[in-house]
């Protein structure tokens, strides 16, 4: 795949997470149930649990290492509502296409080194990458913000610095993609979901699987499947 399909790819999955989850429409601000939809803040909370990944308490566990799988975790679900504030704003205020989306997001700076080798995350600087995500934070509790040119740009830069890169992005992004829709047929938005898998968040379930091997959607939606009705 081009660097554009990456992209292209992961924008037609998310328009059509949010319009199964969403209903219709959902980029006027509402969900099918009339819920308020506010993605800005879907970015800045997923960034607090990010910053939750890094040893940054002053007062407990201090030597506590970086929990990089969860990192990992996060910078995915940042990428889903920055992706999903992108669409809206595509719609409402640039009536474009996922196409010219797409190529717009390979045209802004940084993307050609979010294509390149990420950092190596044995030398991470904590502090630098907590200030890196509370730059986005501050940018996404504001009344306005520069989608194109400042968050996606610091969210490519962000990434990188915890060894994401946009072939790592692209892979986490697919089986985080597949969870969200395995917990929306499994009763997530009624309250009957088991997040848990035997002691394990579904997401690290989710996780290993992907690094057993290179599976497609339906392969892994199934394993997921499996899984999940070995439940106690």
């Amino acid at each position: 795949m081009t660097n554009l399909e990456y992209i292209k790819e992961m924008f037609l999955l998310q328009q059509k997470l949010n319009d199964d989850t969403n209903g219709l429409d959902w980029e006027n601000g509402y969900t099918k149930n009339g819920k308020i939809i506010n993605w800005k803040r879907c970015i800045y909370m997923e960034c607090a649990e990010l910053i939750d990944s890094f040893n940054w308490k002053h007062w407990k566990d201090i030597e506590k290492p970086i929990n990089w799988e969860n990192a990992f975790i996060e910078i995915v679900d940042i990428w889903h509502f920055v992706m999903s504030l992108a669409l809206e704003d595509c719609k409402i205020n640039r009536n474009k296409s996922i196409d010219r989306l797409s190529r717009d997001i390979t045209d802004i700076q940084g993307f050609e080194d979010f294509t390149k080798e990420p950092c190596n995350i044995d030398n991470a600087n904590s502090m630098e990458i907590i200030n890196d995500v509370e730059n986005i934070i501050h940018e996404t509790t504001g009344f306005k913000v520069d989608i194109y040119n400042s968050l996606i740009q610091n969210y490519f830069a962000l990434s990188l610095k915890c060894g994401v890169n946009l072939s790592i992005l692209y892979k986490y992004y697919i089986g985080k993609n597949v969870l969200n829709g395995f917990r929306q047929d499994h009763g997530y938005k009624e309250g009957t979901y088991k997040k848990v898998w035997n002691g394990e968040e579904d997401n690290v379930v989710m996780v290993s699987f992907l690094e057993d091997e290179i599976i497609g959607f339906d392969e892994l939606y199934n394993k997921l499947e499996v899984a999940y009705k070995k439940l106690n």
